[in-house]
């Protein structure tokens, strides 16, 4: 009896061109994916050229979808047994953050999905959420521990409005109409739980979670600020690789047993205590120690344990994710040696 020849599998990656999914796309490729991927607008060079130059590796097509169009999203879905949802609206500086990020969130997922259980052959959807829909409440303390069992507190983001706000409240309302959705129509989903990401990136532009990552380095007061304000609205401030990021994406889309939601953290740190570490490790740059009175430890640790005990293993610890972002941000020019 012939044996079956392997059929490569075919993947749909919703909103390639940013820093998350064009690497996803390029790891996708490189396993002998064929792969899909939307953009809002393929004819613009300068926010597709590194997808472009993605197509040497394989099939890859690249598809036009808007979020706020549910037709957009047939073409590219069919006939992929995979969908990685990676793509989210983030507009920090919103004045009407419900109309800006949450409703176009909510709705770009219900339309990927529908196109999903439309298609007829889509085997299981993997969902990019974000820890900013476990971790942030009103608990206090020092030693929590967050887990996939843990969701952000949306009356509190809500009622008390704290800065930047509107972005966990997107992430945490759109990850749940997606489970909502997934159940009522029977969708194999998972959704990766990643931290803030650094590492390189194959983006014409850098990516604001790299900015604000390598910001104790660069000293921009702004995004040093926008660190501090992470730490104190979501208890820590956890990193991981984008790297290890898109690799447990793909992880437990192959993993058969792999179900429900899965927290992608490298590292759990504090402001200050990333600081002392930058500040020996690189002692070029300077990076100040002394944040007065702000808090030193943070107040949670964000648990990959599940991902984990699944068989996933992170391969990068905290020197390497910022021995490689110093290099880019140095190949970018955008730090001195």
């Amino acid at each position: 009896m012939a044996t079956q020849p392997l059929i490569l599998k075919t993947a749909c990656v919703v909103g390639g061109s940013g820093f998350v999914a064009s690497l996803l796309v390029k790891l996708l490729l490189e396993k002998g994916y064929a792969v899909n991927t939307t953009v809002r607008n393929p004819d613009d060079q300068k926010k597709v050229s590194h997808l472009l130059s993605l197509e040497s590796l394989g099939n890859l097509k690249i598809f036009r979808a808007d979020l706020t169009d549910e037709a957009s999203f047939g073409a590219p879905i069919a006939g992929c047994d995979l969908v990685f949802h990676v793509a989210t609206p983030v507009n920090f500086a919103s004045e009407d953050p419900e109309n800006d990020m949450i409703k176009p969130a909510i709705q770009g997922v219900v339309n990927v999905l529908k196109a999903c259980a439309k298609s007829g052959t889509v085997k299981r959807v993997v969902l990019t959420s974000s820890a900013a829909a476990v971790s942030i409440n009103e608990l206090n303390g020092t030693g929590l521990v967050m887990d996939e069992e843990n969701w952000t507190d949306i009356d509190f983001l809500t009622s008390v409005k704290p800065p930047t706000w509107g972005y966990p409240a997107s992430k945490t309302l759109a990850e749940k109409a997606a489970w909502k959705f997934a159940k009522e129509n029977n969708i194999d989903l998972i959704t990766v739980i990643p931290t803030l990401m650094a590492g390189p990136s194959l983006t014409p532009d850098v990516p604001s979670s790299i900015g604000l990552g390598m910001s104790l380095i660069t000293g921009n007061e702004f995004l040093i600020n926008g660190l501090k304000g992470m730490q104190m609205l979501s208890g820590s401030i956890s990193i991981s690789h984008v790297e290890d990021v898109c690799r447990a994406h793909i992880f437990v889309a192959e993993k058969e047993s792999a179900s429900g939601r899965y927290i992608c953290c490298a590292v759990n740190s504090s402001v200050p205590e990333l600081a002392k570490f930058l500040n020996k490790r690189y002692p070029q740059y300077k990076v100040p120690t002394d944040f007065g009175d702000f808090p030193s430890k943070a107040k949670l640790i964000i648990s990959s344990e599940k991902l984990i005990k699944e068989g996933f293993s992170f391969k990068y610890g905290i020197e390497d994710i910022y021995d490689q972002s110093v290099a880019y941000f140095k190949a970018k020019e955008l730090l001195q040696n």
